[in-house]
């Protein structure tokens, strides 16, 4: 349309287009949940998500380690310890961004404490720094570190703990 002058409407084309093709790699469902996310607003990007009602089959395949990816996140928000089961499954259909299997790892890893399994968790910190290349999740982990070494101090006498 551009070349026969029609320039408003060869623009409207190239833009809807671009979306068209935006939205077959990126799922729009998944992109608001994200923006909600962000905003702290759980129940709406909760609300989003649930509309995939079968990621396998509405997600192209390189979505559904971040279908699992929000989930966990989601889920980690009302009950952190039954969102293990979606990060686990996350890292294993794979991410492609490196800073998302970090965060993943992560989680695992102050999952992994708060069930006192310090081997798991400090198995997870160091994968999650290896994997966190650009040191987006640096303080998180160097937190994260400091919470484990305050494990170390934590001492059970009686029933109690005491510092």
């Amino acid at each position: 349309m551009c070349v026969f002058g029609i320039w408003g409407w060869g623009i409207l084309v190239f833009f809807l287009g671009g979306m068209v093709l935006l939205t077959y790699f990126f799922n729009e469902n998944m992109i608001i949940a994200q923006f909600y996310l962000r905003k702290e607003n759980t129940e709406k990007a909760t609300a989003w998500l649930n509309k995939i009602t079968n990621y396998e089959t509405q997600l192209n395949k390189n979505q559904h380690g971040y279908y699992n990816l929000l989930l966990g996140l989601m889920e980690s928000r009302t009950a952190p310890l039954k969102s293990e089961k979606y990060f686990k499954k996350a890292l294993q259909l794979g991410m492609k961004m490196s800073h998302n299997i970090a965060l993943a790892k992560l989680s695992l890893a102050g999952i992994a404490m708060a069930k006192r399994n310090k081997r798991e968790a400090q198995m997870y910190l160091s994968e999650a720094t290896k994997d966190d290349k650009n040191k987006l999740l640096a303080d998180q982990i160097k937190m994260m570190k400091a919470q484990m070494a305050q494990m170390d101090k934590q001492v059970v006498r009686g029933g109690y703990r005491q510092y």
